[in-house]
């Protein structure tokens, strides 16, 4: 396993997956969506997002009228399919956690889609990490501190890479200002996967 770097607390494994190995996630991931399609969810205020985005696992988090929140099932109604076990696996070998996550959202970034600065703090229990995997283009992570204007660090992450926020940086705000849209040959059509892995407890 490649060496973690650290970023602001977080840990960082640069081209932690090989080109076979990201193939195959992307072919799991099909199955995700295939079982729970993708939405183009709004913010509270109703605000479209960007990024497309559907879940697999216990529970989904979703953005409407209603709030943000996780829910047990797809809007479409359906429940939410299994998380692939090699996404699993990932999960166990990089927290070293025995508990699996109750959500794997899987977000995916179009050509200039992005995600504004903000903290995941919709979970019960904040001494569970969360787990990032990047697949397809280019991304450019911006993460900073606990609160809004806190000083802020930016790091290109790329196909393959995975991150782990946990500890002090649990509560991190962070965000994708923009893509590389194409810089990847993973999706046949250019854009980017990215899997957040958490406890919601």
């Amino acid at each position: 396993m490649t060496e973690a770097q650290e970023i602001r607390g977080c840990l960082h494994w640069p081209a932690l997956l090989d080109e076979a190995a990201q193939q195959a996630l992307v072919a799991d991931l099909r199955a995700v969506v295939a079982a729970a399609p993708l939405i183009s969810p709004v913010t509270p205020g109703g605000r479209p997002m960007s990024v497309r985005m559907t879940a697999a696992g216990r529970l989904g988090w979703v953005s409407d009228a209603s709030g943000y929140r996780y829910a047990a099932r797809h809007p479409s109604g359906r429940p939410w399919p299994p998380i692939p076990a090699a996404v699993l696996t990932l999960w166990h070998r990089l927290t070293g956690l025995d508990r699996p996550p109750d959500c794997c959202l899987v977000n995916f970034y179009g050509e200039g889609a992005r995600m504004g600065l903000h903290q995941d703090r919709d979970e019960g229990d904040f001494s569970f990490p969360v787990l990032s995997i990047s697949l397809g283009d280019d991304a450019l992570f911006r993460i900073g501190g606990p609160h809004r204007r806190d000083p802020t660090s930016s790091l290109w992450l790329k196909s393959g890479d995975a991150l782990l926020l946990g500890g002090p940086a649990r509560l991190a705000f962070h965000g994708i200002d923009r893509t590389r849209f194409g810089s990847s040959r993973l999706l046949p059509q250019g854009g980017r996967i990215n899997l957040t892995l958490r406890v919601v407890a």
